[in-house]
């Protein structure tokens, strides 16, 4: 009898790894008759399975158990293993040239990874997540979050205008349909990530008490990409060193670009987190413009102004040199 309920006991644990249970709820999923040894057995049998590491005790002493999820150790060297290339991600390009970021080749980018654009409102972030599905149509990138479809689930009128700016791109295939798919998704996005795409989500809106939990969003998902990769905008303060969120942005990021307002017309791009690269790029700076709200022109590397030390003025007043814009072309 014992040796038959621990056998049931134990299927059961496998089918609730990763789950909180307790005693009462083990003993109506396995119908123990509370007349019977087992009832009181149950407990015996579970305290021997936190020995054993299949469960443990959630430290509140009310009867509750963490069911542990099982792992199997993985080999990594005497066995056969596919060996996958980075992602050729294209990234956007300035108009006026054709020629693709500067700092492009230098970032090496992975199946499941995540960029995060974090930016100032208005200067460039749906830009360069538009350019970003642009450049990679032919991978039928997805798109969703706030910025595409209307409440009513329609392409949003600011959206077909983009579509139609970016003339360069072939938005439809040869039958008139979507070479990309639009998903009318303002939340909840793990649960909505076509695996082995590109994900471009602009961007996602957190209420103020819940900033904190970024990390848990772009975990989850980041667990859901596959072979595909995710482009998350998010809002960002005026000279903030990351979206909003905090540090927590940064957690789950592979490479992480910042958008903030150069002067009155120009948006000033700063790389931040690069999980992998071939020479180091963090910290460097771009500045670019858009023109009709969606084409990047005039796209250069730039750097703090020596004069002012990047403050924008001296003891003379403003800075003649960069005229109080704090950066300078390199």
């Amino acid at each position: 009898m014992v040796e038959n309920l621990s056998y049931k006991l134990r299927e059961f644990l496998k089918s609730a790894q990763g789950k909180n249970v307790t005693l009462d709820y083990i003993r109506r999923e396995l119908k123990i008759n509370p007349d019977s040894p087992a009832y009181d057995g149950i407990r015996v049998l579970m305290f021997n399975c936190v020995k054993e590491k299949l469960v443990r005790r959630d430290g509140k002493n009310d009867g509750t158990f963490k069911v542990v999820t099982q792992v199997e150790p993985i080999q990594v060297f005497g066995t056969l293993r596919e060996r996958r290339p980075p992602f050729t991600l294209m990234f956007p390009r300035d108009r006026n040239t054709e020629m693709e970021m500067d700092f492009a080749n230098d970032v090496i980018m992975r199946e499941g990874d995540i960029v995060l654009i974090s930016g100032q409102s208005n200067f460039g972030k749906t830009a360069l997540c538009m350019n970003f599905c642009g450049e990679n149509i032919d991978l039928m990138p997805v798109l969703m979050g706030n910025e595409y479809s209307t409440l009513d689930n329609q392409p949003s009128a600011r959206f077909l205008n983009r579509l139609d700016a970016m003339n360069w791109v072939e938005w439809a295939n040869g039958d008139g349909c979507d070479k990309f798919t639009l998903l009318p998704v303002r939340a909840d996005y793990a649960e909505h990530i076509v695996k082995d795409k590109i994900n471009i989500i602009d961007w996602i809106n957190l209420a103020g008490g819940a900033l904190f939990d970024i990390s848990q969003f772009m975990e989850a998902i980041k667990l859901e990409l596959g072979r595909g990769i995710a482009i998350i905008a998010l809002q960002k303060g005026e000279d903030a060193s990351a979206g909003r969120g905090g540090q927590f942005t940064k957690d789950f990021t592979d490479l992480e670009l910042l958008i903030d307002k150069l002067g009155q017309t120009e948006s000033l791009l700063t790389i931040g987190k690069v999980k992998e690269y071939k020479k180091p790029l963090r910290d460097k700076t771009f500045a670019f413009g858009i023109s009709e709200g969606v084409k990047i022109v005039n796209f250069r590397e730039v750097k703090k102004c020596g004069k002012c030390y990047g403050r924008g003025y001296t003891k003379a007043g403003e800075c003649d040199v960069c005229y109080g814009l704090k950066f300078t072309d390199k």
